[in-house]
């Protein structure tokens, strides 16, 4: 794949970085390439944690990262935040079993090994273990993601309005001396020229108008799918299913990763913009509307989000389309399944949560019905633990969760993998964010796999979700380069 710049580690990003030392280790480690020991639970991994100057995340992903390890990217624009992460300092695969409570337990683990060093008052520069779960925690062994993917990053940098933060995680051999590696790491930015890596190199855009487009599945499968939803939403076997529909792409030159994302954040800066790899060359990339949760100091944030309608032509349209919007009673029933599943499994466990008014969510292209839902966390419960009890929640699945899931595996042709499923970290004083994984791509090579989804309830009508999903695409087809 040629996304990514090949093999540009810190060391050769400048003719001053290379240091004459016998620190073999280290030079692994910095380079990228593997370590000659194994890192397990008691390997102790120095933190090492320093402001930097205002420096572009996705920049520094394109500079220094490999398509043989793993990546993580996460940044909303509006809130001027961005984390790039990349390298492997320790990594873990949940199997379907309790993968939740094993990612809790190794999230924790990896915590626990970890020695701050450096500036580790900043508030940016608390580590993170990066993580990534499919939609059904029994995906096939050809998909190209495990049941639950994470990984303590060996680099991380963190964006806070102009304020940026490195931070380093060396897995310390038995018996090396960690101030030795404070001082190795410290020389080694030193010598970084972070206004040669820090913008982002923009390649000329490939002609996508000549690639071919061959859907996976037609619009009269789709639309027979809704059908066959409606008539058991009739009878009382569910009342609600989130039917998703995907659009595979070729194109005549490999995608490029790092300038598909940089489209996806200028057309769609109040949308999540992420990206992930399995380390195989595969990345799940993508624009999501959709936080799954987010805590802070104990304080949980979550969104109920489902109901949509396009945006409008001029102010006077997109005002009465929003107002339709909140008057219509299938949007609305919609939207109330997943804020009354939300409240429900959240009270389910002692927790108080409260609502905002329903209200609108504009976005570029389309416009949501949105409630968002505030709790405080008590610290024996873990932020993994909620994810676990959300998800799926009704904006992906359906109601019940149970026969909704049951459906979707029947009626759709095509793995999920990551698709509509909880993505993000957790830091190590608890404090994590998590998003879930709409609107979204699979890109391999030369290949993408584009996928939209549409909640189906009484009263929905087959044509009309169709076009629903097409929208939904647009925000990717329009950036994928």
């Amino acid at each position: 794949m040629t996304q990514f710049k090949n093999s540009m580690p810190f060391l050769t990003q400048s003719n001053n970085l290379v240091l004459e030392d016998n620190h073999a280790e280290f030079e692994n480690f910095w380079c990228n390439n593997k370590l000659d020991f194994v890192v397990n639970k008691d390997t102790k991994i120095l933190s090492f944690a320093c402001q930097i100057p205002n420096v572009d995340p996705l920049a520094c992903l394109q500079s220094f990262s490999h398509t043989n390890t793993l990546h993580f990217y996460w940044e909303n624009r509006s809130k001027q935040e961005a984390v790039a992460a990349w390298g492997i300092a320790r990594q873990n695969y949940t199997g379907s079993e309790s993968r939740f409570d094993l990612a809790q337990s190794f999230v924790k683990e990896c915590f626990g090994q970890v020695i701050r060093e450096g500036e580790n008052t900043l508030s940016l520069g608390k580590p993170s273990v990066f993580c990534s779960f499919t939609f059904f925690a029994d995906p096939k062994e050809s998909e190209p993601f495990k049941s639950g993917t994470l990984f303590l990053p060996r680099f991380q940098i963190v964006k806070k309005n102009k304020n940026c933060c490195l931070i380093v995680n060396f897995p310390l051999a038995k018996k090396q001396d960690k101030s030795n590696f404070v001082n190795l790491i410290q020389q080694k930015l030193n010598n970084i020229n972070w206004s040669d890596v820090g913008r982002l190199n923009v390649e000329k855009e490939n002609n996508f108008s000549s690639t071919e487009r061959d859907q996976c599945q037609d619009p009269n499968y789709f639309k027979s799918v809704v059908a066959s939803a409606l008539d058991a939403i009739a009878v009382d076997e569910l009342s609600k299913i989130v039917i998703a529909h995907t659009t595979d792409i070729r194109s005549p030159v490999p995608f490029q990763v790092i300038k598909s994302l940089s489209n996806l954040r200028q057309l769609h800066p109040d949308c999540y913009i992420f990206s992930t790899s399995n380390g195989s060359g595969q990345n799940f990339i993508g624009a999501s509307p959709e936080r799954l949760i987010s805590v802070q100091n104990r304080q949980l944030v979550t969104d109920a989000l489902a109901g949509s309608a396009p945006r409008g032509a001029n102010s006077t349209e997109d005002l009465h389309l929003g107002n339709l919007l909140l008057k219509n009673r299938k949007e609305k029933r919609e939207h109330k399944a997943v804020s009354d599943f939300i409240i429900e499994r959240l009270r389910s466990i002692g927790l108080k949560p409260q609502q905002l008014p329903l209200q609108l969510l504009k976005l570029s292209n389309i416009q949501h019905l949105w409630t968002p839902i505030y709790a405080h966390l008590p610290p024996d419960i873990e932020p993994l633990e909620i994810v676990a009890l959300l998800h799926p929640t009704p904006a992906v699945a359906g109601v019940s969760t149970k026969v909704a899931c049951e459906k979707i595996r029947h009626y759709e042709k095509f793995a999920r993998s990551l698709y509509a499923a909880p993505l993000g970290w957790v830091d190590s004083e608890g404090n994590c964010e998590f998003i879930v994984g709409i609107r979204s791509a699979l890109i391999d090579g030369d290949r993408a796999r584009l996928y939209a989804g549409a909640g189906i309830v009484s009263g929905s009508n087959p044509s009309k979700e169709f076009d629903e999903v097409q929208l939904k695409l647009q925000s990717l087809l329009k950036a994928l380069v």
